[in-house]
């Protein structure tokens, strides 16, 4: 069997147009700035929002990929809210895992607040494995060759919402300003002095939310004893060559 290389260092899958840059938007800008081949894939639109539109998300979308440098992103427009782990969606999924080749994948929190996360999550993890499959046939949808079998070497699961143990966390010391530029852009879902009386307010809209979030960014890299830091869990125990190369 014909034995193929990976396209991209990092995949970051999200369940919304603005996942990924929550839950690892620092992991995504210092992956950029180490030379790295990063893209980002949303499954859905976000249309369901009580704020903004699939519009207004698809242009705050390409903002924030600019902002953090990623070269490559993609909406697989599922239905916001309505999207199942089925032979769709997983053989969606797999076109896409063996189109871009990522050596790693990272996905949404195996659980949490918004059910879509952790539906998002199981998709992500078993379309991950599948993907290797070689009796599982797909087509290229961009150039319309049957596909190679190519199976991510780790799948990595964010933390976002809720608190939960990370397996490893990623010091992102250094990035936390563009990642909070990156956050920005999602003008329609995030707060901005002036506009408390103009939209509805949901969970993520107020400033304590934001102050959440760089809480959690702390409250992870003083696990590690770090400044800044992103936690990530795994299904399995992530393996190394040497304890040296832990920090």
């Amino acid at each position: 069997m014909e034995t193929l290389g990976s396209i991209y260092d990092l995949c970051a899958f999200g369940a919304h147009p603005d996942d990924v840059e929550l839950y690892a938007g620092g992991t995504l800008a210092k992956s950029v700035a180490q030379g790295k081949r990063v893209a980002i894939v949303d499954l859905t639109q976000g249309e369901l929002g009580t704020r903004g539109t699939a519009a207004t998300r698809a242009a705050e979308s390409s903002i924030a990929q600019e902002i953090l440098g990623v070269e490559h992103r993609e909406n697989l427009a599922f239905g916001d809210g309505f999207f199942e782990v089925n032979e769709r969606s997983l053989h969606a999924v797999i076109e896409v895992l063996r189109r871009l080749r990522p050596r790693i994948v990272l996905a949404n929190a195996l659980d949490d607040r918004h059910p879509d996360h952790g539906r998002g999550a199981e998709l992500i993890h078993r379309a991950a494995f599948l993907s290797g499959l070689v009796k599982i046939e797909t087509v290229d949808t961009h150039s319309g060759d049957a596909q190679l079998p190519w199976r991510p070497q780790a799948v990595y699961h964010g933390i976002q919402d809720r608190w939960r143990e990370p397996t490893v966390v990623v010091n992102i010391e250094g990035f936390q300003k563009v990642k909070a530029r990156a956050i920005a852009a999602y003008a329609t879902q995030f707060y901005r002095a002036g506009t408390e009386e103009k939209e509805p307010q949901t969970p993520i809209s107020t400033p304590e939310f934001l102050v959440h979030l760089e809480a959690r960014d702390v409250a992870m890299g003083r696990l590690a004893g770090i400044q800044f830091a992103e936690g990530f869990e795994t299904k399995r125990p992530p393996a190394v060559d040497d304890l040296g190369h832990l920090a």
